[in-house]
């Protein structure tokens, strides 16, 4: 598959799956592929039955520590992927054909892999909505344990968890919450993995490339009224009038926060003028 319009249409399918259906590796390798026009994505799709082949060879058995430790043996040991210290903003950390290709990435790209893996042998497997580094959880019989994918899938205990809140968010920042913790569905873990993108190229200034990646996270995920607030923005910004209105007034559909769409409605009001 190497037409954009062909990948965007499967895309869409996927967008259109349930979320306990949700191919999460299927649809980063094609968010992958429209950057690359006539990418084949066979060889990467092998990489992930590979993952998943590997796994199934050791014997973890039900408990969570041994899955734990099967999961960071093949994703870290055997197959060398690892976080991207050093060049941590490169856009290619977000990306999974070069996640797979280099062998490293930012935690929820990584974590994408370990994700597809431990499902590939039904094992319940989450992202875990921690801020400003991405984990996972895996699940045994006997209970669970948050693992880390940036660093070899080491396991994060609560106390590492809430040394990590700290660094991240600062000495105030307080004790480890229950929302540090939620688990995320796996579309919810692919719109974290491309706000990657998003976050990155509204910093650069490319309100372009924003707009382009609001709009692919929402044929995944046309429900989500924070990209449709955005999208609404970043269009004003690029001038384009009728496009900001559109994903404004999509916004308000769906918007359950009422302070947002008191805000939406007086930028709605205010970019409807610029037609006139």
């Amino acid at each position: 598959m190497t037409d954009s319009a062909a990948i965007e249409t499967a895309l869409k399918a996927l967008g259109a799956a349930p979320d306990d259906g949700f191919d999460i590796a299927e649809a980063a390798l094609l968010f992958a592929a429209l950057d690359r026009p006539g990418l084949d994505l066979t060889p990467y799709r092998r990489h992930l039955a590979d993952l998943a082949a590997a796994l199934s060879r050791i014997d973890a058995g039900t408990e969570v520590a041994p899955r734990a430790m099967a999961l960071a043996a093949v994703l870290s040991a055997e197959f060398g992927y690892r976080g991207d210290s050093e060049t941590y903003d490169d856009p290619q950390n977000a990306d999974l054909v070069r996640v797979i290709d280099r062998r490293m990435g930012l935690p929820v790209a990584l974590g994408v892999l370990y994700i597809y893996a431990a499902r590939a042998q039904l094992w319940p497997v989450c992202g875990i909505d921690f801020p400003g580094h991405f984990l996972i959880r895996v699940q045994g019989e006997d209970g669970a344990l948050i693992l880390d994918p940036f660093h070899q899938g080491r396991i994060a205990a609560p106390p590492d968890m809430n040394d990590l809140l700290r660094r991240i968010s600062g000495a105030e920042a307080g004790e480890l919450q229950p929302e540090h913790v939620r688990p995320m569905t796996g579309r919810e873990v692919l719109l974290r993995l491309q706000n990657n993108i998003k976050a990155r190229a509204w910093r650069s200034g490319d309100k372009e490339r924003t707009a382009e990646i609001l709009h692919r996270m929402l044929l995944v995920a046309p429900a989500f009224a924070p990209a449709w607030r955005e999208l609404g923005v970043v269009e004003g910004e690029l001038g384009r009038i009728r496009q900001s209105i559109a994903a404004t007034e999509r916004f308000l559909m769906l918007a359950g926060d009422e302070a947002a769409s008191l805000e939406a409605e007086v930028f709605l009001r205010h970019i409807r003028r610029q037609l006139n």
